[in-house]
């Protein structure tokens, strides 16, 4: 054991994410954000909205806004299966949930584990990434969950933030 570790334990510099898996690539988030994580259920989709909306669900009375993260990242939309899942998060003053292709474990990350987004040029929006986390052999990608639940238009990444519109707003 390194005897750094404890050390990061006692300071609090030790922050637990929860990871997922979309496609073949795991993503985590800050388990603070985390309210609940749910089996998938039938979505109440809206008309007109954009293809990574995709609806909303009541849950115990408030209705909550469902983001697919595959279209949201422009990945290919695939049918849900059994571990697909629903991870509710707090954003903001709002509840989100965000559809992936399953949950994988939480994971304790100290400061020193985490990379900032690469710098791949103007081009290249990496705005969404909170950063990287390397960790037994894994390469995670840490999701600002303010940016990448935050916009209303787009489903690709690149795009600049907007808000959600108002008809997900709960």
């Amino acid at each position: 054991m390194d005897p750094s570790d404890s050390a990061h334990k006692g300071s609090g510099n030790v922050v637990q994410y929860l990871t997922f898996s979309l496609a073949a690539e795991e993503y985590a988030v800050e388990i603070l954000r985390v309210q609940e994580i749910k089996g998938f259920s039938a979505i109440t989709p809206l008309p007109d909205a954009p293809p990574h909306i995709k609806g909303v669900i009541n849950l115990r009375g408030t209705v909550v806004p469902i983001i697919g993260l595959r279209e949201r990242f422009g990945l290919p939309s695939l049918p849900y299966g059994r571990f697909t899942l629903i991870i509710v998060l707090n954003v903001g003053a709002k509840v989100v949930g965000v559809v992936v292709d399953s949950v994988n474990d939480v994971l304790d990350l100290r400061a020193s584990d985490i990379e900032p987004p690469p710098d791949l040029g103007a081009r290249v929006d990496t705005s969404l990434v909170r950063g990287l986390a390397k960790t037994n052999k894994r390469l995670l990608t840490l999701l600002e969950v303010d940016r990448t639940l935050d916009d209303g238009g787009s489903p690709r990444p690149g795009a600049s933030a907007a808000a959600v519109p108002a008809e997900l707003s709960a």
